[in-house]
């Protein structure tokens, strides 16, 4: 792990996540992988909702080299199995991980990784998150204390797997 930096001002973590996060004063982190920062996302609506924020400036997948693309997209994936890992001991209606990699939005190469639940209504479980809609971003599904269980959890598992994936 590297250590954050505190030389400059403080970073708003909700308009520089990644600023925020290199300078430690992020409270999403999850923890830094080697192509960047694992974070829980502001909204849980699928409880366990995790995104991979890219340390650099690539807006897109193909502005990064053939080998860097491999590592950003080998990261996302770790997070993903540490999601889920936690995500089904939580919760037994746990049912798989979906990945996206769009930045339509904000355009920063970045990756999400969505927890699905057998107790979703089928017709939104077997769908895109994104048919959802605005309904994700409701008061109701803010991350808050309720959701420190699970963070510290996937927090705990994403350490034990980069560990892992280190050593080999």
């Amino acid at each position: 792990m590297t250590a954050p930096d505190s030389s400059a001002a403080t970073v708003d973590y909700r308009t520089d996540p990644i600023g925020a996060a290199r300078q430690g004063t992020n409270p999403n982190v999850l923890g830094r992988m080697r192509t960047g920062w694992a974070v829980i996302g502001n909204t849980q609506h699928l409880p366990g909702y995790c995104l991979l924020l890219h340390d650099g400036t690539a807006d897109q997948l193909t502005e990064l080299s053939r080998p860097d693309r491999v590592a950003f997209m080998h990261d996302l994936v770790l997070l993903g199995e540490a999601v889920e890992k936690a995500c089904r001991a939580a919760d037994p209606a746990f049912w798989r991980i979906n990945y996206e990699v769009l930045g339509n939005f904000w355009p920063h190469l970045h990756g999400h990784i969505h927890p699905r639940y057998q107790w979703e209504p089928e017709h939104r479980r077997t769908a895109p998150v994104s048919l959802y809609g605005p309904e994700r971003e409701t008061p109701e599904h803010a991350l808050d204390s309720r959701h420190d269980s699970l963070r510290k959890e996937i927090a705990a598992v994403l350490q034990e797997i980069v560990d892992e994936d280190t050593r080999q």
